[in-house]
């Protein structure tokens, strides 16, 4: 048997065992050695450091580890970090590092369910980039984990909390209260275009008909692919393009999609639930390289709806539309003395949005596995349907298609072996 083979199989097994151990004693409620008091200073270790991980080495907590598949990454963001940060090739290895408390997970989509869940095992709590996971099946499998053993979960898209949102010159909260005060009647209408900042990266599409070329002798190229199908290796499937193929994303709206679609589940009340139908206008898809798309509707059981107009189509409608008013980018409305009547309704309920705070407490971070699943479905409902070029209905309950076994096997996608989640 071939010695690499073998050695990572007993690697595999150590891992296992190791990951067992750390999910039954973890290192904070543990005496001694590791142990985390009340004012030690949490840690965090980063998986994929070839752009947004990179980034978040000196962003919240003290980065000890740093983990990718190809060695450039690795020695680039090595000057980055404090002294003494370890390296690692094979995130298993970092896993098993019990002076560990965080780990961030910034590598392509397509890995972000199985490292989430391996993460969970090992007792580490997990700052995950978006979109939440690459499928439906891998958000579900995330979210069981994230209870199974007791771990804090954060979603790093920040809009429903912070940050001015895209074209509103607001943050997320008086749009919130401005829906929970009934000024705008219901249901509403929302639609997301370039007014409102957002020009979906049409950009970020794939290529057809790619050459094979020699893998560069820094990137393990196979560790990367990992679950994905085995592809012949071209540039243009890694790093910084790799969102153009449906393998590892989903294009521009599996990359931004999340950041706009998770603050509208906020102020609709709806991250619970996820609407019934989605219908779409977009040109025939390839099966490897994403392509555009033209709009997309998704329709909840009230008649609530969100447009993604990314023809622009509709490029001066109101943000948000209801039968008694509009609200329009800018925060601007056709309500006389909007801001006079605002001030008679309270504010929307506080959220917990210091992350740390939530792994020392234990409580649920404002953006977590299970608001955060349900606003990436949407993602992977509209993605779906961009794919399969129809409409789609959906059973929010049971998290599955209506009558279309075609769309229904794509909410669990066939991982390439030994790799599951």
């Amino acid at each position: 048997m071939d010695q690499t083979k073998q050695s990572r199989r007993s690697f595999l097994k150590t891992a296992a065992l190791g990951a067992v151990a750390f999910t039954i004693v973890p290192r904070r409620v543990l005496g001694g050695v590791g142990y985390l008091a009340p004012s030690d200073e949490l840690t965090k270790a980063i998986i994929g450091v070839g752009g947004m991980g990179r980034g978040h080495i000196s962003y919240a907590g003290r980065t000890i580890a740093i983990c990718d598949v190809d060695a450039d990454h690795l020695s680039r963001a090595l000057t980055l970090c404090p002294p003494g940060t370890k390296t690692y090739r094979d995130y298993r290895e970092l896993l098993l590092n019990p002076a560990i408390d965080i780990v961030h997970i910034a590598t392509p989509p397509h890995w972000h369910g199985i490292i989430a869940v391996d993460a969970a095992k090992a007792g580490k709590d997990i700052w995950c980039e978006k979109p939440m996971t690459r499928t439906i099946g891998e958000g579900i499998r995330v979210k069981e984990a994230m209870k199974q053993y007791n771990r804090i979960f954060r979603l790093n898209t920040w809009f429903r909390f912070d940050d001015i949102f895209y074209g509103m010159g607001t943050t997320v909260k008086p749009i919130k209260k401005l829906v929970e005060s009934g000024l705008l009647g219901w249901p509403l209408k929302v639609t997301i275009n370039a007014a409102t900042g957002f020009d979906w990266k049409f950009y970020w599409v794939g290529k057809t008909g790619l050459a094979t070329e020699s893998v560069p002798a820094v990137l393990d190229y196979d560790f990367w692919l990992g679950p994905a199908p085995y592809k012949p290796y071209n540039s243009h499937r890694v790093h910084q393009t790799f969102r153009g193929y449906w393998d590892y994303d989903g294009g521009g709206l599996g990359d931004m999609g999340q950041h706009y679609l998770d603050p509208v589940q906020y102020f609709l009340g709806k991250d619970y639930t996820n609407p019934i139908r989605v219908d779409v206008d977009a040109p025939q898809q390839d099966s490897d390289a994403c392509g555009t798309w033209k709009r997309i509707e998704l329709t909840y059981d009230d008649g609530c709806k969100i447009i993604l107009d990314g023809d622009n189509q509709d490029i001066n409608a109101p943000y948000i539309e209801g039968p008694s008013g509009k609200l329009y980018p800018g925060f601007r409305s056709n309500i006389p003395d909007l801001e006079r009547k605002l001030a008679a309704f309270p504010d929307p309920e506080e959220q917990l949005t210091d992350f740390h705070q939530a792994v020392r407490t234990r409580q649920k971070f404002a953006l977590n596995e299970i608001n955060g699943f349900r606003s990436c479905t949407m993602v992977n409902m509209a993605i779906i349907a961009v794919r399969l070029g129809r409409s789609l209905n959906f059973d929010p309950i049971r998290l599955e298609f209506i009558n279309d076994p075609g769309a229904n096997a794509m909410i669990n996608q066939p991982m390439r072996a030994p790799w599951s989640v």
